[in-house]
């Protein structure tokens, strides 16, 4: 059964609830990011959640922190080692510890920062119009899904300070998941970061998710072409289905069973094909 929601309230304070996520401050220097069964499609959250999709996405983000970091031994990150908080009861924390992460408090730059490997979204629409993405002249003759010649640095806002560190940090970072997820069949299209700031060390730290499928686009690379759209590992069937049916954009909306399930399969395909293991495998080993 998905679990779409948790109250945690009674042991620990609510500092921030998204689409997905639920924020709890432990105390000065760490907080709870408690991943639930949620998922929201062109902005608007869905009445019913995909079972275990916040354990995946917890699940993954904590892959790709020890890889990324084994493999960018000057890269930082806000997780923590910490258990969950002795305060919450044991069934309490049995429930979310396969979606929870123990994390540092930051100062949160108020940015995304947008990595694009190749063109599709809203980025090939851009490129179609002015030949531009993201104010950036590209090569004429792309067709959609091409390859960039190297991945294009696109932020949803402009940053005033740490700009080209978080710029040099959030490329280095898709290009090493990039050639990883490579080697496992997997492209990374594209895909967002979020960095906050060590105000201590002036350290500038990747946070939140990274590398999920619901921070990124995933594509099989069986059946990669060149030219049209691809096959993907994220809410692409979501999206599909409520184009469909003429629900983009409504609230309300309960997925039907087919639609949950179909979902469910291919966040937890990415995530063997990513790590190697069934979610139920890494999860008696976490």
């Amino acid at each position: 059964m998905a679990q779409t929601n948790f109250d945690l309230k009674g042991y620990l304070p609510l500092i921030a609830s998204g689409k997905v996520r639920e924020l709890y401050e432990i105390d000065a220097n760490s907080l709870l990011f408690v991943a639930t069964d949620r998922i929201s499609a062109y902005d608007v959250i869905m009445s019913n959640g995909v079972p275990q999709k916040g354990a995946i996405l917890t699940s993954i983000s904590k892959f790709w922190f020890s890889y990324l970091t084994s493999q960018i031994p000057s890269l930082r990150t806000h997780l923590l080692s910490t258990p969950i908080p002795s305060g919450i009861p044991g069934d309490v924390a049995a429930q979310i510890a396969p979606r929870s992460m123990v994390v540092r408090k930051l100062k949160v730059f108020p940015i995304e920062a947008i990595v694009r490997g190749y063109i599709t979204g809203s980025a090939w629409s851009s490129y179609q119009k002015t030949g531009e993405v993201n104010g950036k002249n590209l090569p004429q003759g792309l067709q959609e899904s091409d390859q960039f010649p190297e991945p294009l640095y696109t932020p949803s806002t402009k940053a005033e300070l740490y700009a080209k560190r978080i710029e040099d940090l959030a490329i280095q970072i898709y290009q090493v998941a990039r050639d990883y997820a490579k080697t496992k069949g997997i492209i990374i299209a594209d895909t967002k970061f979020e960095f906050g700031l060590d105000e201590e060390t002036d350290e500038v730290v990747l946070i939140d998710e990274v590398l999920t499928p619901d921070s990124s686009r995933f594509w099989p690379a069986a059946s990669y072409v060149v030219g049209k759209g691809q096959d993907s590992f994220d809410k692409q069937f979501l999206r599909d289905w409520l184009t469909k049916e003429g629900l983009k954009g409504k609230d309300g909306v309960s997925m039907p069973e087919d639609v949950v399930q179909r979902t469910s399969e291919k966040y937890q395909e990415a995530f063997k094909m990513l790590t190697g293991k069934s979610l139920e495998e890494a999860l008696r080993t976490s």
